[in-house]
């Protein structure tokens, strides 16, 4: 039976484990560029257990940040400073593989950061232009975005292509499209957000065609041995918003397109949703893909302890599962996984001593408390 800890094949890669290090915005980057909390935080997270570790949201240009604090990836700086992370990683995490979502956040942009409020930035507190799919505001009080012409999709295009570009030669083994969260390319997913008459707008097919645009092109420059995914909307959760079935249609274009998985989240193109937050919410998504797209796919969601997140691998309603706030609270919860579930884990031989296997008897998951 597959567990958790069942090695899993995607592109080139073999990874040791199912778990992955859900990309989590930190908001502590200055001009875009990464720095000392980064190195801290991926550090740390890059000796988690985990079988791969997702860098946060990062811009592919600097409107495309949700705040000033954004991590970006749009600037010899930017990558300058990311590498200097990177290369820590490497050299002294366990994590199998590195990946970094690439993401623009369209009308969401302009914002302060959460701790701050996270209302819109006001002229003279530094906001900026923000673009959409339509010009229709994210909530009341926020930007109105101006509608994007043929030109701005076609820029934002090529910043992705350069960004990952830039990704490649910092060493990422896997590249992430934010397709979520109502940030720009799930606003033209989504008629709340997508309101144009042209062929980006209406039917599915044509609210697809920017989002998968920019998957053709990003594809052609990452190399296929290299990992491909993106993150999607299993649901808007408002009637008339992103269902499950078009996240299905989707990830048939994204699997004919040649990326390797789908991870399927929900909600966030509008405020206020009636979202059931609830363990596990979002696994049924991803299980309806899986089955119906016959793509490899990741679920995430409220997804918390060991036995949880192996219950979904093993009732194969997902291939991977991944966890944020699980590893915020316990950086080294793959560690208490495996000792749960009976596998092992690679540490840093600097904390080999609270390995069990060298200290026996003594208890030290949290999960065993």
């Amino acid at each position: 039976m597959t567990s958790l800890f069942s090695p899993i094949r995607l592109a080139a890669s073999t990874l040791p484990n199912r778990i992955v290090v859900s990309p989590m915005c930190q908001y502590s980057a200055r001009d875009g560029c990464a720095g000392d909390w980064h190195h801290m935080h991926y550090g740390a997270l890059a000796n988690s257990g985990a079988g791969m570790l997702i860098v946060e949201a990062t811009a592919v240009e600097a409107r495309g940040r949700i705040t000033l604090g954004d991590l970006g990836l749009y600037s010899d700086e930017c990558e300058g400073a990311l590498g200097r992370v990177v290369k820590s990683c490497r050299h002294y995490g366990t994590a199998t593989a590195l990946g970094i979502q690439l993401a623009h956040a369209g009308r969401k942009a302009s914002t302060h950061i959460p701790w701050e409020g996270g209302k819109p930035l006001r002229p003279e507190e530094g906001a900026w232009e923000t673009i959409a799919p339509s010009a229709i505001p994210f909530d009341q009080g926020w930007h109105r975005p101006r509608e994007m012409t043929r030109a701005d999709m076609q820029s934002v295009t090529e910043a992705f292509v350069t960004t990952a570009g830039r990704a490649l030669r910092l060493g990422f083994d896997l590249v992430e499209l934010h397709v979520a969260h109502g940030y720009l390319l799930h606003e033209f997913m989504s008629p709340l957000a997508n309101k144009r008459t042209d062929a980006y707008g209406g039917a599915l097919q044509n609210r697809m065609r920017f989002p998968l645009e920019v998957a053709a092109a990003v594809r052609a420059v990452w190399p296929k041995e290299r990992m491909l995914e993106a993150r999607i909307t299993g649901s808007d959760w408002l009637e008339g918003g992103v269902t499950v079935r078009d996240a299905v249609e989707f990830a048939k274009q994204l699997k004919d397109l040649g990326l390797d998985f789908v991870t399927i989240s929900s909600g966030g193109v509008v405020p206020r949703a009636p979202i059931p937050l609830t363990p596990g919410y979002q696994v049924a998504f991803a299980a309806e893909v899986k089955r119906e797209a016959r793509m490899t796919a990741c679920a995430l969601g409220l997804i918390a302890s060991p036995t949880q997140a192996n219950a979904i691998i093993a009732a194969d309603e997902a291939d991977l599962v991944a966890l944020a706030r699980a590893f915020l609270d316990n950086p080294h919860w793959g560690w208490g996984a495996a000792i749960e579930l009976g596998a092992d884990v690679p540490r840093p031989p600097q904390y080999r001593a609270a390995d069990p296997k060298l200290w026996p008897g003594a208890t030290l998951s949290r999960e065993l408390d």
